[in-house]
């Protein structure tokens, strides 16, 4: 089990989802706002966060950059909205997952079990794409996986730790059609808690990215995707 620091202005939000992972062994800390949730975040230390975007003081994604400014620690955004706007931004400032509310306690659960899981192989260098010697280069594009790195015509991309291993999992299944779900399960670590949109949203951020290398990326209708090696054959 892991400690959770969770966020949001509606107390009975808090406490019902508090009750039910304190009662599975999870230890719960509750906090009413941004302001508050940096300065426990400050004081003690958490192994995941659950953000609410609308709150009073300091919102959610303000909260998200001063947290991260502190502590490496994974983020969940909740929102009662569920516009893209909002997954957008929440992803550019580098959170690891999305739930738009009403939610279900168990699958915010299961949620934060893998975020949790993958942060822990991460700081243990056990990432996805962290293995020796491959290299992949399709024209322009240069994809350095043992490194960590993605280049366009020279030119170092800043991107989020999803997008990164996205488009690691999709280049090494390059010429191949995967579907949403495949992708859900390869890249986020679950089959049945995930959406088309969280795929989806991601796919677009990459794309913006890549600039005219976005090509690569094949959107296969009723399937998926497919990464393209248009220009030539990688190299590893």
């Amino acid at each position: 089990m892991f400690s959770i620091l969770f966020v949001d202005d509606e107390q009975a939000i808090r406490e019902g989802f508090a009750e039910y992972a304190q009662f599975l062994g999870y230890e719960v800390t509750q906090a009413a706002d941004g302001m508050e949730a940096v300065e426990r975040c400050r004081k003690q230390d958490f192994d995941v966060v659950i953000l609410d975007i609308m709150m009073p003081r300091m919102d959610g994604f303000t909260a998200c950059k001063e947290i991260r400014r502190e502590k490496d620690i994974p983020i969940l955004m909740l929102s009662a909205r569920g516009e893209e706007y909002d997954k957008l931004h929440g992803f550019d400032l580098g959170i690891d997952d999305y739930v738009t509310k009403p939610f279900s306690p168990r699958e915010l659960l299961a949620r934060l079990n893998v975020i949790v899981n993958r942060h822990k192989a991460a700081a243990q260098g056990n990432a996805p794409g962290a293995t020796k010697n491959e290299v992949y280069r399709f024209g322009g594009l240069v994809i350095d996986m043992s490194a960590r790195t993605v280049e366009t015509d020279g030119r170092r991309l800043e991107m989020t730790p999803k997008e990164y291993e996205l488009l690691f999992h999709l280049v090494r299944n390059h010429n191949i059609a995967l579907s949403r779900e495949k992708l859900l399960s390869a890249v986020w670590g679950y089959d049945f808690f995930g959406e088309d949109a969280t795929v989806n949203t991601h796919i677009k951020m990459l794309r913006a990215h890549l600039g005219i290398y976005e090509r690569h990326i094949v959107t296969i209708r009723g399937v998926g995707y497919r990464f393209d090696p248009v220009l030539e054959e990688a190299i590893q």
